[in-house]
């Protein structure tokens, strides 16, 4: 069973319809003992990055994730769930869960760059772990006004496993043993978006 998190980070209808489309056993939840208990975790999110941190450290769901990583179990962040896996955002300068090594960055003002980025764009990759059986440039749905560079401490980053640009490169997606995190939203990615979801339900511990 997938448990969806809620963290009061924005609605959660449009990835509850894509899990139940694809006939997926899941259940959302508040309570961090669930997390802790679950075959897989679902953390998506849209919103501002310190009130969501706010809620995850005042309910225990934060711990409660950092915990679910270590245990080897699958677990993807999608959109600011994507970000929260991080260590710091620019966001209000605030700290986050240290799941997955960078920081998260506003998008610089720049000429045709409008802030935030709604709308699609073309995510570059290698075809494999989330992104296996998809076009190797396939468009994905984004809305979000800060990112992870894809230039970390001098170099690429490390677990980048997605790329794409507006304005600057940045990454799309990434993946680090059995933690995957995409800051686009396949849910509203229409069959693409669906089939790396099912990547996700099928990924194996």
């Amino acid at each position: 069973m997938i448990t969806v998190v809620d963290y009061e980070a924005g609605n959660l209808t449009s990835v509850e319809s894509a899990l139940r489309y694809l006939g997926a056993d899941f259940q959302v939840t508040k309570d961090p003992d669930v997390v802790r208990q679950s075959e897989r975790v679902l953390f998506p999110g849209v919103g501002e990055a310190r009130q969501a941190m706010g809620v995850l450290n005042q309910t225990g769901l934060g711990s409660a994730l950092q915990e679910f990583a270590k245990t080897g179990r699958p677990l993807m962040g999608i959109c600011l769930g994507c970000q929260i896996l991080l260590e710091h955002s620019e966001e209000r300068d605030t700290p986050l869960l240290g799941i997955l090594p960078g920081k998260v960055k506003r998008f610089a003002p720049r000429e045709g760059f409008k802030v935030p980025q709604i709308g699609w764009n073309t995510v570059s990759h290698e075809g494999q772990g989330m992104f296996s059986s998809l076009p190797p440039h396939a468009s994905f749905y984004f809305v979000h006004s800060y990112h992870i560079p894809e230039i970390d401490a001098g170099s690429i980053h490390p677990h980048m496993t997605g790329r794409c640009e507006y304005g600057v490169p940045f990454v799309a997606a990434l993946a680090k043993d059995n933690v995957w995190a995409a800051q686009f939203h396949p849910e509203k990615s229409g069959p693409i978006g669906l089939k790396l979801l099912k990547n996700f339900i099928d990924k194996a511990d």
